[in-house]
């Protein structure tokens, strides 16, 4: 009877060893997110939400970036909800940010340089209406800037193709399960595979190559 014994005791104890684990990765994320009325929100869907926190959680007045659903009419979607195609969610991320050290058109620009803006089936090699693009906005001034920034992209010859990318009024936000967060500091290994299988930096860097060398020239100053 000893050897089952010990192995019980051992498989609850890596039972409880990653609940921890996931437990205090929800806790370091909370504790980055200080209770502060200036900061403001940003809501972006580009495909797969793993790929699309990182470029937000360089920036300098990021606080917290949330993957997570948002756009459909389900209430508390699940992620085999979503991506079952018929809760009419996306993928997408939320961004806390505070507007003093960061403006909105500096968020514009990194979002529309880690999409694929041309394609409306999805995002790579995720295909369906949840890997979809689009930009949320939570003001007048968001949804200005936006509309800004896409027209400036379609009539500026950079491509033969129209923008896709809807701008959208934004709604609830669900923030997805705790696994999805932070996936990429979580998973390192499997989220740099997926991300190399799926294409994506290849494709972004033929679509966005010498604009990002430029600094993003494509994306207009608000007055």
């Amino acid at each position: 009877m000893k050897k089952p014994l010990k192995l019980h005791i051992l498989l609850i104890a890596g039972f409880s060893l990653a609940l921890f684990a996931n437990w205090a990765w929800s806790v370091k994320k909370s504790e980055q997110v200080p209770v502060n009325a200036n900061l403001e929100s940003a809501i972006f869907a580009g495909g797969c939400f793993w790929c699309m926190e990182p470029p937000f959680d360089k920036l300098d007045g990021v606080v917290s970036t949330t993957s997570g659903y948002t756009g459909g009419h389900v209430d508390n979607p699940t992620y085999k909800q979503v991506t079952k195609d018929d809760t009419g969610h996306y993928e997408a991320v939320e961004i806390l940010y505070d507007p003093k050290l960061v403006d909105y058109e500096t968020l514009l620009t990194v979002f529309w340089h880690n999409v694929d803006p041309l394609t409306a089936d999805g995002q790579f090699c995720d295909k369906g209406k949840s890997y979809r693009t689009a930009i949320f906005y939570r003001s007048e001034k968001q949804k200005r800037l936006a509309e800004e920034t896409k027209d400036r992209l379609n009539s500026s010859g950079y491509f033969t193709q129209p923008i896709v990318t809807e701008i959208i009024a934004a709604e609830t936000f669900y923030p997805a399960e705790d696994y999805h967060q932070d996936y990429y500091q979580k998973n390192p290994a499997r989220y740099k595979y997926y991300r190399f299988a799926c294409g994506r930096d290849k494709r972004l860097k033929e679509l966005w190559g010498e604009a990002a060398k430029e600094g993003g020239r494509l994306i207009p100053t608000s007055n």
